[in-house]
């Protein structure tokens, strides 16, 4: 079974069907398939939007968005119930889906979301090689591994580059630890990583990253621990303590420009020189460029 007929096979026959049925080049780009209630089906490919024709429906149902749940959860709501007070589940393949509708509060705090609404489902993907061309200045053949920033905008590949680096970094005889909070880097599901991240990396899978980064220095000592999309305070003091702990860091940000990065929580480490490596993607020409590395 590829990659997309995991997410496929999901799919109730009136939606999979027209879905399937999308032209080739399509479906090979495809990364995303949104689904909302009383309204239709659009895919994203290739940063593009498309807009899926059904048959004998004049749209989606909520039925459908309840059957559509029901297949990705195996019918385990219990299973999955921590992730859907979050907003998302991951399924088997590293696939990412994004859940609205009704909060269910307790004592102020969301437990559940219930009368589904709409549902985005995002492909998970690996692409070998896409850290190549980083490999080097993040493995410095003079001064060794280094600490590293990835900068980008929403959906322009960071986690796709932290991956592959990961893979090669292990690959290359570097220990990692991966704090996978949202299980979107390793995409384990059962235990095991859907992923290829190396020979030499120990995944802490669903664990808030300040706990988790500090979880696997004392218990895995690992030469580097990964994580991403860090931002909180917490985080900060975690990645200082990894720095004074003689391990490296790589990680990822929101942002566009250096700018962005020095008016972020992570600025004043960036200021002091914490992190000596700054890769900046875009989007263009195609997810996943590298627009450029700085060496601090």
């Amino acid at each position: 079974m590829n990659n997309l007929e995991q997410i496929l096979n999901k799919l109730p026959e009136n939606i999979r069907g027209p879905v399937a049925d999308l032209p080739e080049h399509v479906l090979k780009g495809l990364e995303e398939i949104r689904i909302r209630a009383c309204g239709d089906i659009r895919v994203v490919s290739r940063n593009q939007e498309i807009l899926v024709a059904l048959k004998k429906q004049a749209g989606v149902t909520g039925g459908d968005l309840e059957t559509i749940l029901n297949n990705l959860l195996d019918y385990s709501y219990y299973a999955y119930e921590e992730e859907l007070a979050k907003g998302y589940i991951t399924i088997e393949g590293g696939h990412r889906v994004g859940v609205c509708g009704r909060a269910v509060l307790d004592k102020g705090k969301v437990t559940l979301i219930k009368d589904i609404s709409s549902l985005n489902i995002r492909r998970g993907r690996e692409i070998p090689g896409a850290g190549e061309r980083a490999l080097p200045h993040v493995l410095d053949k003079e001064t060794g591994l280094q600490n590293t920033l990835i900068v980008s905008p929403p959906k322009c590949g960071k986690t796709t580059l932290l991956r592959d680096l990961i893979r090669l970094l292990s690959g290359s005889g570097v220990r990692i630890g991966l704090c996978d909070e949202r299980s979107e880097i390793a995409g384990t599901f059962q235990g095991r990583p859907s992923y290829d991240l190396g020979p030499r990396t120990d995944v802490l899978d669903g664990c808030p990253k300040a706990e988790g980064m500090i979880m696997l220095i004392r218990a895995m000592a690992p030469d580097a621990v990964a994580t991403d999309e860090i931002g909180k305070e917490e985080d900060m003091e975690a990645i200082e303590t990894a720095v004074c702990a003689g391990v490296k860091v790589l990680t990822t940000i929101h942002g566009k420009s250096y700018d962005d990065v020095i008016a972020s929580n992570i600025g004043p480490l960036v200021s002091k020189g914490v992190f000596s490596r700054l890769i900046f993607l875009t989007n263009q020409p195609r997810t996943g460029t590298i627009g450029e590395i700085l060496h601090v």
